[in-house]
Order: C-alpha cells, then structure tokens, then sequence
C-alpha cells in the first residue's frame, strides 16, 4: 500500500453491536461530601463499591437499554476492564451518537450515591470512528448528560490541556500502530512518560477523576456514513477554502475503457500480426534496461505492454521468460494458454530464474512445474546450495503434493547428504500450524520412497537402514535436549556444569559413549560417528550453557560440534548458507578469500547444532596478546616476513577481512562486537551470531561495516599497502557479487514466509533493504568508489568504539 492510499470502512457496511472495553478509574475519590458535588463521604471504614452505566445516545436521544459493569470495591485502585458490548450496531450509529458513562457507589447504602459522569462522541471531526484508549474527565455530582450538545464532555478543554494530554494521545497513537516502534527509544521514552506522569500529578494534586475507556480497532479506519446514501449527490461545498473530502466510489477498480484497449493489443487475432513485429532501436534500448531490474521490482503498464508486444522477438532472449511471464493476465484461460506455449519454446533459462519462478508471484501449476524441470539440470551441490529455500518454496505450491515436492524427494534418494538436509528442514517446519500438513506430506513421501529402496551393487546399506540411519539422528538429539535440562538445573558454576556432564556421559548415559550402531552426523550426513568422548566434551560460560561435544568418527578421527537448546538459530544457518553460496560465487571466479563457512543446523524452533572451529574472539586476543599482530606472530613467526609474520599468514588474514567485510555489509549484519568475531590460528578472521540481519542492529548509529581500528592496524595502517590491497579485495569481491545480486535477492524472497525473525517481521522492506546493498543504479568502476568510501567511512567512525568499551564491560561483568 503506498503512503497516498487510504484504505477504510464504512460505518454502514459493519454489521457487528458496538463493543468497548471499561478499563479503570484513575484518581483519588473525594473523601467529603462538598456542598456542590453531591457526592457522599466515603470513610476508612469502608471501601467504596463501583460500578460504571453505559448509555448510547443518538442525535440527543437514548438508544437501546444502558448497560452496567460489575461491581469493583478495590480501595485505592479501581479496574474493571470489563468488555461492554451494546445492543446496538455500528451500522446504526449517526454522526452525533454519543456515549454516555456514569460511575455510582453503591457502598453508601443511599439511592444517592453518584461519583460523576462523562460523555464522549464516538466520531470524531474527520467523521471516523474513534479508537483505542479514550481517557474521560468526570463531571463530580453529574449524571452524564446525552443530549447533544452535552453539557458533560469529557474531553479536556482544549485551553486546560497540557503536556500531559499531548502525551497521553501520542501513546495511544502508538499502541494503534501508527507510529513506528523503535525497542531502544521507545524504553527510554516511556520511563520519561511516567516522571512527567508523577510531577504533573503531585503539581495538580488529585482535583479531577478520570475514567479511562478503550474503542475496538478495525483493519483500516471506519469512516462515517449512513445507510442508502447517494454517492452521485454533489458535495456542499463551502463557500470558504476549505478542503472538503470526497469519497470516490471507483478508486482502486479497473478502467474499463483501459481494459478494454489492453485486451484488443493483446487479443489472439493480433498474435499473428506481432509475431513478425521488432522492435525499434529506441525500443529495445528500454527493453534491456527492464531486463536488467532486479526481480523485486514491478514492472509499469507501459512496460508490460511493451514486452507482450515484443514477445516473439525476444524468445531467444532467456533472460526475458520471467520478465515476459510477470506480463501475462493469467486469468484470461486464452493469454494463459498462450503465454505457456511460448513458455515451452522459449530459449532455456538459468537455475536462478527458475527460482525466481518458484516465488509466490507465480501461482501457474504449468509455470512452476518448468522451474522444476530447469531445476532438474543442477547437480547435487548447486542444489544443496538451494535445498533450504527450495524446501521454503512448498508453501507457495498449490497442492501438498506437488512437482517441486517430488523433485526434493527423488533427488534425495539418490544422495544421503541431501535426503538427512531435507528430512531436517522439513522436520522444523512441522511446527508451523499454517503449514504443517504440506510438510508433513514431503515429510511421509520421502520415507515411503527410502524404504522401499534396495540395497546398492557397490555395497550401500538398502532403504530401510538408510531412513532408521537418519531417525537415529533425532533420537540422538532427543538425549541431548534431556542432557541440556539436567545439566542447567546444577547449581553452581560453569565447572559443576561440565563434571556433571562428563559425569551423566560416563555413568547413565554410557551408551552415548559407544553407539550401539553408527550414526550419520548430523551437520556432515557422509560421516558416520560412533561416539562421545565425555572427558573430551564441555560447556560454554554462557546463560543457556550451550554444548561442547567431542564425536568419534567410524575413520577413527574426531569432529567437534556445539549444541544450543533455548535459542532460535534458524536464522543464523540462513546467514552462514548465504556465506557458503557467495564462498561459491567468489571461487568460480577464481577469488578465493578463505572464509569460514562453518556448518549450522537447526533441528527445531530452538535448539540446533554448529561445528565447533577452533579459534579466539578478538576481545580475548586483544586483552592477552594486546594486538592481532603479537598473536599472529606466536603461530607464523617469520623474522623476513612483513610485521615479523610469514607473508601467507598476513596475505590470509587480509583476504578473509575483505570478504567479510563485503559480505557482513550485502546481509545488513547487525550487533557485531569483538566478542563475535573470531580469528584461527591460521589467520583466517570469521563471523558468529547473527542475531541481526537486514540492517536491524540493536546499538545505534552502526558504521555500515565492521572493521575495527585493531584489524586496520594489523595490516600496518591506512596508508600501508597491505591495507591498499584489501581495499581492492573488497571491491573486487563486491563487483563479483553483483553480478549474482538477482540469485541472492531470489533466494531472500522465497525466505518471506518463513519463520525467520528479521524476515518475518516485514519480508518486503527486508527484501529492498538487501537489494539496495547491491547498488544496482551504479557500473563497476563507480562501485569501486563507492565501496572505498565506504570503507574509509567506516574506519573513520569513532563512536562504534565507545560503544565497543561498554560492552567489554558488559561482558567483563556477566
């Protein structure tokens, strides 16, 4: 919806009683009867019984029976936050109708006992229905008045109103949703509200009573207007300049004369007229310009017309199908049938079209069944690059059974990696209760078609072993959740953590020890483990006491891995795939920046497993060794070599700054601090947690990339070649991942309907926020400028440091 749209209700549509919620009295009650207020002395003696009449009026007249909430006898505090709902509806409500609230006492045992009373209008000057919380001064000794005008408002007189009021209606704006949340501002801001809340009511002291009500939202605003109106009658104009509002009965529908020019341009008698059509040179200069749009951008009328046009022309142009296809009205049966004719004879695209074809604009079974087919050309690791969004992609299919469904399911026959990765991406999203049966389906389709598979020529385990070699995978990790628990209730420190584990691990779980048969890994399915070793496994000082678990392969090596419980790591696994895939694209172009692609899998909505690479966190390295340098030097000391360590280690550590760096900046990677970046031995720099992706980052003000002032140093400087050198890294890097941004950008949008919390949250704004990384609008050599200016003002950024102190101390102190 764009910011000039305003979407509503009208008041005569809502078929539905008029419903509020009373929510509390706020205020001292009068504790002697004053000669003007009519009001009974209420004594310490007893506590005062509360009710509150509910009354609608219209145009001045009592409408339906008044309502009463229950009694409430709370003392100093009185809240009923009872739902009231009148027998009345929003339909028939005029633009005078009125609310009338009255508060009685019933403790005083006198038929007298009225408080005060209030009267609200339930439009208001836009003629839209009020919302939200509604907070009513009380007229002490009235009984609320309905005629109109009342003579009992409780709105504040606009003279007596101050900072108070101003702040009260801009909090209910909020909790309408109509000012944007900030998590940090908005604390900071509230706590503010309560002071100015505590001074405004010791400087006023407790004169005034005030009845706080709370008006249903609907989906859009309700706009007034009274049932069989004649929208064709002219609008009183005044003869003031004012602006006067109009409502247009025909906004948002379809131009017929519009809809009727565009199905004669694309009628079937014109196919054999366009079939030989080409297009002028001004012409195909604007359709290579819309060829290159990014797949989130949405093609004008203008654009479309111009493509079905030229349609014929451009089949031999593959990168054309999908743009051509974004053109088809696919609910005229005859364009439909046609655009997929075309489709069949149109020059083959490319796996990351196909995916792009996969997203939830394409509902076409026949659309979607040809990027599976397209799909069929990838081999087992492009597609495992894939398998994650592809496994997101079921929920835009049409049935639980789908091509797409089929294709996963076949393919992972054929390779156990890819069958254990499917089982587990499919497994997580069990949960989902939109979903689940679809994913069930792929779910029972692949162990009904591993089970019947037979045992291999070349000695593989037949179908049966293979699916109970993967179930296995979940039991194994059902023991470790029962671990986690008995572990987290010792109590003391991280040590008696860690004796109590190696203690569960060698006495009553023993059989984790030796398995009885080997079990597939999960993060690496290839590799068989066999076993724990307890006095080689730990847990990390952290509060969910994540663990550190030493596996035996049946090879007779070793594999470490880290298994959390109590935290969502879906998202973390979608950054590290998108790690691995630009890993991928940087080294078919010959770039190799040794990055770190370690692996992650969640195997539910809050636990999963990482592989554990050994390494040290900067902050760790920085206290012991007091630069990257000195430590680097313990490992590769060279006396000839460049800061008295061997060029390789230096020539390491600068490539994977530079790749990161590119990469962190692409994802938006948010709340980067020393503790999350990691340096191995080899010199290899690398990234963990990724809590905040998209741009999201919980400190303010955040430079667009991480690079600190130590990392500069231990490429001697600015103004040293190394540091030259990996800016050109950087903007080698970036160029190449450009050229995939269409790839990257397809992948995110299948993602919009997971789970994935920076995702879910807006998947459009997400989306843009990525695609504008790519810097689309600019060539490669303006790149080039544009990164180096952002790398210079990122290490120029001075505030990031005194942030990066305060969580030292934080961590310091945990």
């Amino acid at each position: 919806m764009s910011s000039n749209e305003f979407r509503f209700f009208l008041s005569c549509d809502i078929n539905l009683p008029v419903t509020f919620r009373v929510d509390r009295l706020e205020g001292t009650l009068p504790s002697t009867n004053s000669p003007n207020s009519g009001i009974d002395s209420i004594n310490e003696e007893r506590k005062a019984e509360l009710y509150v009449e509910c009354a609608l009026y219209i145009d001045g007249a009592p409408f339906g029976l008044p309502t009463k909430t229950r009694l409430e006898s709370a003392g100093l505090l009185y809240c009923w936050n009872e739902l009231v709902t009148l027998s009345s509806k929003y339909r028939d409500l005029t633009a005078h109708s009125q609310l009338a609230l009255t508060v009685w006492d019933v403790s005083c045992g006198k038929d007298d006992g009225l408080i005060g009373g209030a009267t609200i209008l339930l439009f208001n000057n836009k003629m839209q229905l009020k919302t939200g919380k509604q907070k009513l001064r009380l007229w002490l000794g009235k009984q609320a008045d309905g005629s109109y005008p009342t003579s009992t408002p409780g709105k504040v007189p606009r003279h007596e109103r101050g900072e108070l009021e101003r702040l009260e209606k801009l909090a209910n704006k909020y909790e309408r949703g109509q000012i944007h949340p900030v998590d940090w501002l908005d604390r900071l801001t509230f706590k503010a509200m309560e002071k100015i809340k505590e001074r405004e009511s010791l400087k006023n002291g407790s004169s005034h009573l005030y009845l706080v009500v709370d008006f249903c939202s609907f989906e859009h605003r309700v706009v007034f207007q009274e049932s069989g109106a004649n929208f064709l009658l002219p609008s009183p104009i005044a003869s003031s300049n004012e602006l006067v509002i109009v409502w247009d009965p025909e906004v948002g529908k379809i131009n017929p004369s519009e809809h009727k020019q565009l199905k004669l341009a694309r009628s079937l008698t014109r196919g054999i007229i366009d079939r030989d059509l080409k297009p002028s040179s001004n012409e195909r200069k604007i359709i290579q310009r819309i060829l290159k749009y990014p797949p989130t951008r949405t093609l004008s009328g203008d654009e479309r017309q111009l493509l079905w046009k030229f349609r014929f022309s451009l089949m031999s142009e593959k990168r054309a199908l999908t743009k051509f296809l974004r053109c088809v009205e696919w609910s005229d049966v005859q364009e439909a049938k046609q655009a997929i004719e075309l489709m069949g004879k149109w020059e083959m695209i490319d796996v990351c079209d196909a995916l792009e074809l996969l997203s939830p604009l394409f509902e076409s079974e026949e659309v979607r069944a040809y990027a599976v087919s397209v799909l069929e050309r990838a081999d087992d690791e492009e597609l495992q690059c894939y398998l994650l969004q592809l496994v997101q992609a079921l929920r835009f299919e049409r049935t639980d059974k789908s091509r797409l469904s089929q294709f996963l399911v076949q393919r992972s026959l054929r390779n156990i990696e890819l069958a254990s990765f499917l089982r587990w991406y499919v497994a997580v999203e069990l949960h989902d209760p939109a979903y689940a049966k679809r994913f069930y389906s792929t779910y029972e389709f692949l162990e009904e078609n591993m089970i019947k598979l037979t045992a291999g020529v070349n000695g593989q385990e037949d179908g049966f072993k293979r699916w109970q070699s993967l179930v296995r995978q979940t039991e194994l990790t059902a023991q470790l959740c029962s671990i986690m628990r008995d572990v987290r209730n010792v109590r003391g420190n991280t040590q008696k953590k860690i004796e109590k584990l190696r203690q569960l691990l060698s006495g009553l779980l023993s059989e984790l020890t030796y398995f009885d048969e080997p079990i597939r890994s999960h993060l690496a399915p290839s590799v068989l483990i066999t076993g724990i070793v307890p006095s080689e496994s730990s847990i990390f000082k952290s509060a969910l006491h994540p663990l550190l678990l030493t596996f035996r392969t049946a090879n007779g090596g070793q594999c470490m891995v880290i298994f959390k419980k109590g935290d969502d790591i879906r998202q973390d696994q979608l950054v590290v795939q998108m790690v691995s895939l630009m890993d991928r694209l940087l080294k078919l172009e010959n770039l190799d920046l040794h990055l770190t692609p370690y692996k992650v899998l969640a195997t539910g909505q809050d636990e999963g497993m990482l592989e554990f690479i050994p390494s040290r966190s900067l902050a760790q390295i920085l206290s012991d060794h007091r630069s990257i340098i000195s430590y680097l030097q313990k490992f590769h000391p060279d006396e000839h070599g460049p800061f008295g360590i061997t060029a390789t280690c230096l020539e390491t550590f600068i490539k994977s700054c530079a790749g990161y760096s590119v990469i962190t900046y692409i994802l938006g990677i948010g709340d980067r601090h020393l503790d999350n970046l990691l340096l191995r031995d080899d010199g290899r720099l690398f990234h963990v947690d990724f809590g905040f992706i998209l741009g999201r980052d919980p400190k303010p003000f955040p430079p667009p990339m991480k690079l600190c002032k130590e990392m500069v140093e231990a490429m001697g400087g600015a103004e040293s070649q190394y540091y030259t050198r990996f800016k050109s890294y950087c903007c080698e890097a970036y160029n190449i991942l450009r050229k995939s941004s269409n790839l990257i950008l397809n992948l995110f949008h299948l993602m919009a309907g997971s789970n994935i919390p920076d995702i879910a949250s807006d998947p459009e704004k997400g989306i843009l926020k990525l695609q504008e990384k790519f810097r689309l609008d600019l060539d490669d050599e303006a790149c080039i400028h544009f990164f180096q200016d952002l790398i210079n003002e990122s290490v120029s950024a001075l505030f990031p440091q005194m942030v990066e102190t305060i969580h030292r101390w934080a961590q310091y102190w945990r």
